[in-house]
């Protein structure tokens, strides 16, 4: 009896050995960047990060690039005694410093409006909400227009969507440009898997972009030391100007 349980035991132990690992479920959707920090030094001249991943099935896919929250205020100006000043303005807040967009296909054609709203894709699906204004209707709708069209002019907002591109069936690819003129902060790179017009998995992945190196410690000065930093502004400032007096002298 002891031989045979001793066998029994054994058999269990080795059956609890090589049982098959579970099968994990694969990821409807998986994306990364290049490169999570995006470095601001002297000469920057803009940036691309590339942006990769696969899907488990096939369908479209629309990235979404939403900048730090800001406040903004918007001024209006009007003709008062033959002088152009301004007369009227408009807070808003919690305002993307930087949105762009990119999909594999037109958005009409493989989204719907309620889905573009509910996700804020689109600049024009974007909670543009002023701060303490009564405003409604066509008047907000026209500031809303207005804010809009300076953060393109700006090329914080892109103008037209970038192009997600398919390297097979399930394997995709975008790039995502940054200006010159990129706001510094934590970005969220948001990633939407769509079928049939809705959304069947999404994933967010972050990106820093700050400044570094010379650049970066006299923004922390300016910022940090106001009074030092306005001092040594106007020490540089007064012996530049005695430099090329004496150059010019001697000539």
């Amino acid at each position: 009896m002891r031989a045979l349980a001793g066998v029994l035991c054994a058999l269990t132990v080795c059956a609890i050995a090589f049982r098959p690992a579970p099968v994990r479920a694969q990821q409807p959707l998986v994306a990364d960047l290049s490169e999570h920090l995006l470095a601001i030094t002297t000469g920057f001249t803009g940036a691309r990060v590339l942006l990769f991943g696969a899907v488990e099935d096939a369908g479209e896919v629309v990235v979404v690039v939403r900048g730090p929250s800001e406040s903004v205020t918007m001024r209006r100006k009007s003709r008062v005694a033959g002088i152009w000043m301004n007369t009227d303005a408009v807070s808003f807040a919690d305002v993307p410093a930087f949105y762009a967009l990119s999909a594999s296909a037109p958005l009409h054609e493989i989204t719907t409006p309620s889905v573009r709203a509910r996700n804020r894709i689109g600049v024009s699906q974007l909670d543009l909400e002023p701060g303490s204004s009564e405003l409604a209707g066509p008047e907000l709708a026209a500031w809303q227009e207005g804010l809009i069209r300076a953060k393109q002019r700006n090329g914080h907002y892109a103008q037209k969507a970038g192009r997600v591109v398919f390297l097979g069936r399930t394997l995709f690819r975008t790039e995502l440009f940054f200006p010159a003129t990129v706001p510094t902060g934590h970005y969220q790179v948001e990633v939407y898997l769509m079928k049939d017009g809705e959304v069947v998995s999404a994933q967010t992945t972050p990106l820093i972009v700050s400044k570094a190196g010379l650049e970066a410690e006299i923004f922390q000065i300016a910022h940090q030391r106001a009074a030092l930093y306005g001092i040594a502004a106007v020490l540089v400032a007064a012996f530049a100007g005695w430099l090329a007096s004496v150059i010019f002298r001697r000539e």
